[in-house]
């Protein structure tokens, strides 16, 4: 048993460390990325930590001089606290979980009931219990998945704000037709991995998303590569930390921390989605993604968005 403190000690040291994790993008991204150096077996973790320096990469983006001629800086702040709004649900509900695994490691007991007390769905702590008995990681990473893209389904996704000044927009809509925006897997090198998104709003395809980028990172061919990348180079929001190795001309884009603020949300008890819509039989089926190098194409579509900027000033 854990003796010494009481449950409201853990609580406190949970909340606390939470909070002081989920202050911003960067540490953020730190965080779910020195999780799983101590405790590999959450693979989850990691993916996260590559999803979270997208979400830099595509924040400092927003002060690009193509998106500023493009974008209002109204709509600018909007897509920023879009990415913001949802990295930051995920974390407040995905690191409490990070944790009571540690504190369960650490006392050689599941103290996953705790779990009740931070509104995480009744389907994930059946998932920890489950995978607390059997060590099934690719379940768990499954599960974790299919949970958090339905934590920001209500509250981002189908939120009257974000789905009228964001999601039903023309910048978004293009964007998403011309399949603009990607999760890149970086590595130290002209090589860079990952899958193009599309279809962000619909739950399914994010969680499609999640377990194909999942199977890329763990292929023999890409995640060594992607744990040299991630050791040696500094997360910084900046598209410089992966660019500065490849054949291109970098695109300036600033550190995080030098463009924008530390943003105070306001937290609401969670209603257990998992109560109300349940899981697809589709969503818990694990996926085989064949890893390809996206790098070029990727590049390409930013040079039209490039070019396009270029002569909007011409005609200026």
């Amino acid at each position: 048993m854990y003796t010494g403190r009481s449950k409201q000690d853990y609580l406190y040291y949970i909340t606390k460390l939470t909070k002081k994790h989920n202050l911003d993008n960067i540490s953020r991204t730190k965080a779910y990325q020195q999780f799983y150096m101590h405790f590999p077996e959450i693979q989850w973790a990691l993916l996260a930590s590559v999803v979270s320096r997208n979400a830099g990469w595509n924040m400092t983006d927003l002060c690009l001089p193509s998106y500023k001629e493009m974008l209002s800086a109204k709509e600018r702040e909007q897509l920023f606290m879009t990415y913001e709004r949802a990295n930051w649900l995920i974390f407040s509900d995905a690191f409490p979980q990070l944790l009571i695994y540690k504190l369960s490691r650490k006392f050689h007991q599941p103290l996953f009931h705790l779990l009740k007390k931070y509104h995480v769905s009744s389907y994930m702590i059946n998932e920890w219990f489950y995978f607390w008995e059997t060590g099934d990681r690719e379940r768990l990473m499954i599960a974790l998945i299919i949970n958090e893209q339905n934590v920001i389904q209500e509250p981002v996704i189908n939120q009257s704000y974000f789905k009228h000044h964001v999601f039903l927009r023309l910048p978004y809509l293009l964007q998403d037709f011309l399949m603009m925006n990607a999760v890149l897997i970086p590595t130290r090198s002209p090589s860079i991995y990952g899958k193009f998104v599309h279809d962000f709003t619909k739950i399914s395809k994010r969680i499609e998303l999640g377990k194909n980028l999942a199977s890329i990172i763990f292929s023999k061919d890409v995640y060594s590569k992607l744990m040299d990348f991630i050791t040696f180079v500094e997360h910084t929001g900046s598209r410089i930390d992966y660019e500065r190795f490849l054949n291109i001309n970098p695109s300036n884009s600033p550190f995080l921390r030098m463009v924008f603020p530390v943003i105070t949300h306001q937290d609401k008890i969670r209603k257990d989605w998992y109560k109300f819509g349940g899981v697809s039989r589709s969503w818990v089926l694990p996926v085989t993604a064949e890893p390809k190098k996206i790098g070029e194409i990727f590049y390409k579509k930013r040079h039209l968005l490039s070019a396009y900027y270029h002569i909007k000033l011409l005609f200026k």
